[in-house]
This record gives structure tokens, sequence and C-alpha cells, in this order.
């Protein structure tokens, strides 16, 4: 696992085992807020080390962007901490979330200790914030990458943890090619200091508006192409040609996994235009 000091008191964790997938720490003055847990107890444990016995802060919050693996088995291994999320969260870890942990410890041995963590704290509209010591945590719904996910702006440092809202490349699968784009757009002229994306590197403050950019006209050259593709009557298949440069992106992120998200974003937002066309035959 890599670990990055983004300000004085704020650090990103990056595994090296999944996805490049992140997680980060505000630490405080009265312990630290945990955003993100990563999936594998052997990186999430390292975490903990870190910040309770090497920084002597226990973790007094824990925040999950979204219901996916990758960002909350960890949250089991913080017993102490309130654990806080947008309330669709609840739904999808009590319903999706306990069926792919059944899943997943079948095939994987690793996760036998995982047990799932239903958030204490939860809010659905609006901006919810979260005050320990010297910090001030602000959430916010941000659809489109999942129907919970959330990004948590630390106030006083701009620095803003936009969960899978901001990754190598947008990834809609299980959510909204919509409600990301509108997601998105809301993100724009922040004045953000530095963005963590969900997995990938950190985005600097200079980088940022143009991330953004990149990102909307990847959806836009996306939804051209499989527009384009329906109104030729081409099989699903035929998305399989069209590559993720002729969309504006890069194959190299997350050691060429953009690819195959790339690929699996193509199929969705046929399956979702052609199924809208029908309802307008």
């Amino acid at each position: 696992m890599q670990r990055e000091r983004v300000a004085d008191d704020i650090y990103v964790f990056s595994s090296e085992l999944y996805a490049q997938v992140t997680a980060g720490a505000v630490i405080t003055s009265e312990g630290a807020i945990l955003i993100d847990t990563l999936i594998f107890p052997e990186e999430t444990l390292a975490i903990k080390h870190f910040l309770e016995t090497r920084l002597d802060c226990p973790v007094r919050y824990v925040i999950n962007t979204h219901y996916h693996a990758d960002h909350t088995y960890g949250t089991c291994f913080f017993e102490g901490a309130q654990v806080v999320a947008h309330a669709r969260c609840y739904e999808l870890l009590d319903t999706r979330g306990r069926a792919g942990l059944e899943q997943a410890q079948q095939s994987a041995p690793e996760l036998r200790d995982i047990k799932l963590v239903l958030p204490h704290l939860v809010f659905d509209s609006g901006v919810m914030s979260i005050h320990l010591g010297n910090k001030t945590v602000e959430l916010w719904h941000s659809p489109g990458h999942s129907p919970d996910s959330i990004v948590a702006l630390v106030k006083e440092d701009r620095v803003l943890f936009a969960a899978d809202t901001m990754m190598p490349i947008p990834y809609f699968v299980d959510g909204s090619y919509d409600d990301f784009i509108a997601s998105l757009n809301a993100l724009r002229n922040g004045g953000y200091e530095n963005v963590v994306q969900g997995h990938g590197e950190v985005v600097l403050r200079g980088e940022v508006e143009s991330k953004i950019e990149e990102d909307l006209a990847y959806l836009s050259r996306l939804r051209q192409h499989v527009e384009q593709a329906i109104q030729q009557r081409l099989p699903i298949t035929a998305l399989d040609e069209i590559n993720i440069e002729r969309c504006g992106k890069s194959r190299i992120p997350l050691n060429g996994l953009v690819q195959e998200l790339h690929r699996t974003n193509l199929r969705a937002l046929y399956e979702d235009l052609f199924a809208r066309q029908g309802e307008h035959i």
C-alpha cells in the first residue's frame, strides 16, 4: 500500500492489491475521520496501525462513500467508530452488499474475517457536516457511479475526496450516465486544492478543471459512438471496435483496467439507450 500526505493533516492510502483504490484520513485534535476503508484486511489493518499506533489518533468516524466492496469491507476493523453514509448506501449494503460478501468469501479466504457494517448515521439530501476537533468534513450526494455515491470535502484544507465520481475513467455501469454528468458538472469551479480520486492518482489544483472537462468529453464521445451504432442497427458486439482512445482516454491507467471499464460502459449505455428508444416506438 502506498501512503501520501496531501496536506498537513490529510493522508491518502492507495491499494497495491486492488485497482489502486484509495482511502483517506483526516487527522484532527480529537481523532481521525477515515474516508473509505479498502477491501483487503492486510491493507486496512496497516492503515489502522499507522493512525492509531504511529500517530496516536484513533478513528472516530468512518465515511463510506458508496456501498461497493472495495470502499467498505474494511469498515468492520474500526469497531468504535461512527459510520456515516448516504441513506441509499444503507439500503444497498443491506441487500446487494450482503449477497456480494457471501459470494466473495466463498472464493477469497482472505476475506473470511470481514463483517458487513451498516452505517450508523445517514443523510438523503443537502449537505451533511461532520465536525471533529479542528476539522469540518462536508458530505453531499454525487450519484452516477452508483446510486448512493457521495463526495467529502475537508472544508479547512479544500481537499475533496471525490470517491468514484472522479477516477481515471468515468464508470457508470452500476449507476446512471445522466446522473454522472450532473455530478461532474456540480464539481466545477470548486476551488479545490487537491482532489483525491476513488482510484488512481491525486489530482492537483491546477489540473482539476481540465480533468472534469476531460471526463465530460469522454462521456459525450461515448454517447455519440453508441447512438451511431444504434442508428446503424449494429449489434452490441460491434461496440468492441470502439477503443478507449477514440473516446479521448488513455488505456494505460490502473494497469490497463480502464480498457475493460470502457468496454462495459459502452455496453451499458447501448442497452440503456436501446431500451429508451423502444419506449418511443
